[in-house]
């Protein structure tokens, strides 16, 4: 059995802390192997080699980043079949959703490759007689990036690639659950020629999640998760005058409209609150459906539920088990709490016959209707394949219950009504909305992040403000005098 250890410049660093943590293959529910923990003194040796690495990285050119971050590309292409292995290995999900993740987090990689355009200054010749304005983008030196257990390989891609095409350095603490991805990249930017401690690999749990927030030399902390621990790393952080990007939680609706295409609705509802198992922040957790299509939607779910295939993701299943057994029964407890709320147990996904080893953390697609909206099945991030139906009068009522919601991450509307969705893209209090999308993540040129407790900061993700998140701007006034006009005689020729 291996154990995980960390990557600090440039190689594998045995730890000396004594700690590890199991990691778990979820779908036959045995450890497969350990993963190290790192103590005070290897978080300062991450931080240190990552440290020492950023000024000859600061000082390498444009040409010679953009070759090696278009090498990291074409391996990461094709070599992916391994990393979604490892994907589904660790995390669960199916090896179809695997190779999504991994999809989605090359468009960064592909979007971090316009750098020298993204990272260019303006120019002002002349603004007063004989003097010039211009700006500059430097990198910010450290980077901290602390990422979650649902995309250990994507979310990770948000930031560093972006981070590391600008110039920084990057310590990277990923999920202590599925952490083997992180080691895999690593090895991938080595192989295509990114020097010793550019990109670091810190293992670990709390103790290295608060060593990096209050580090003296890491200069900014990318962060998603729930929003509770996002609060956290949002204000920690930025008490320790670190630059914070912290993506919070979700709780994401879905508002039908009596004319909407009630089979595309349900497609829609099937794949994006049970993909991952629903073990993402995007995925559709309420569907608010305006009377009087619900019973009919339900009837349409119902069926669409009935035909998935649960089990190991290695054999063409359409949903995997979840990420750990206390997990999985954290999620299941909300079954006997929506029936205790008055709910209606449309579809239990408890004791669900499986593809797959008995012993693994399995929970089927679940659908509950009539779920009160004071109920913790409704107000709570459940994070799991549970979907909700709430049923309402009117689109106002629709809009009214999304915008009270204390999340605001992402929503869909769907509707073939043009205007019905261009009164809801300017009514709703949502940082991202899908119009017939169920899952509304922004291309890479676009940013990715929430609004209220989905985001702490204005910061988000990939896109042109991660750009401006990971380089800070100088503004340069010069004025250079010139001998033939009466200036300083400075000792070379007139006509110089």
């Amino acid at each position: 059995m291996s154990l995980i250890e960390h990557w600090i410049d440039g190689k594998n660093h045995p730890s000396a802390s004594g700690r590890t943590g199991p990691v778990f293959d979820p779908a036959q529910g045995v450890k497969q192997r350990d993963v190290v923990l790192a103590d005070e003194a290897e978080i300062e040796a991450a931080v240190a080699a990552a440290k020492a690495a950023f000024p000859a990285w600061r000082d390498t050119s444009i040409a010679k980043r953009s070759t090696i971050m278009f090498a990291f590309r074409e391996l990461l292409n094709a070599r992916k079949g391994e990393l979604a292995a490892i994907l589904t290995s660790e995390h669960g999900k199916v090896l179809s959703d695997a190779a999504g993740e991994i999809a989605r987090g090359l468009e960064v990689v592909e979007f971090a490759l316009s750098f020298p355009h993204l990272m260019k200054g303006d120019f002002s010749e002349n603004v007063s007689t004989g003097v010039d304005v211009y700006s500059l983008r430097q990198p910010l030196g450290v980077v901290g990036i602390i990422s979650p257990f649902n995309f250990p390989a994507m979310v990770p891609m948000w930031f560093f690639p972006i981070a590391i095409a600008a110039g920084n350095t990057v310590v990277l603490k990923p999920s202590e659950k599925d952490p083997s991805a992180a080691n895999w990249m690593a090895e991938l930017l080595t192989e295509a020629g990114l020097p010793d401690g550019v990109f670091n690999v810190l293992h670990g749990d709390k103790v290295a999640v608060d060593g990096l927030l209050e580090h003296p030399d890491v200069k900014s902390i990318s962060f998603v998760g729930s929003t509770p621990i996002a609060q956290y790393i949002y204000e920690t952080a930025a008490k320790n005058g670190k630059r914070v990007q912290a993506l919070g939680g979700a709780k994401n609706h879905m508002l039908v409209l009596p004319d909407a295409d009630l089979d595309l609705v349900a497609d829609s509802a099937v794949n994006a609150g049970f993909g991952s198992a629903g073990e993402r922040c995007m995925a559709i957790s309420v569907v608010v459906a305006v009377e009087p299509v619900a019973d009919e939607l339900i009837a349409k779910i119902t069926e669409r539920v009935a035909g998935l295939k649960v089990g190991d993701g290695t054999r063409g299943c359409d949903m995997g088990p979840l990420i750990t057994k206390e997990h999985r029964d954290k999620v299941a407890s909300y079954l006997d709490l929506a029936v205790e709320d008055g709910a209606e147990l449309v579809v239990d996904g408890r004791g669900i016959e499986v593809d797959g080893e008995a012993d693994g953390f399995w929970l089927g697609a679940t659908l509950i209707d009539k779920v009160p909206t004071t109920s913790r099945v409704y107000t709570d991030e459940i994070f799991g394949p549970v979907l909700s139906v709430v049923r309402v009068a009117t689109y106002e009522e629709g809009v009214e219950l999304i915008n009270s919601s204390q999340y605001g991450n992402g929503t869909a509307i769907f509707t073939n009504d043009g205007g019905a969705a261009r009164r809801f893209q300017n009514e709703v209090e949502v940082g991202m909305i899908g119009i017939n999308v169920p899952i509304p993540v922004p291309v890479s040129y676009y940013s990715f992040g929430g609004w209220k407790n989905s985001l702490f900061g204005d910061a988000k993700a990939y896109g042109p403000d991660a750009f401006h998140f990971f380089t800070r701007q100088k503004a340069v006034t010069a004025r250079w005098l010139d001998p033939s006009h009466g200036g300083i005689n400075l000792g070379f020729p007139q006509n110089a």
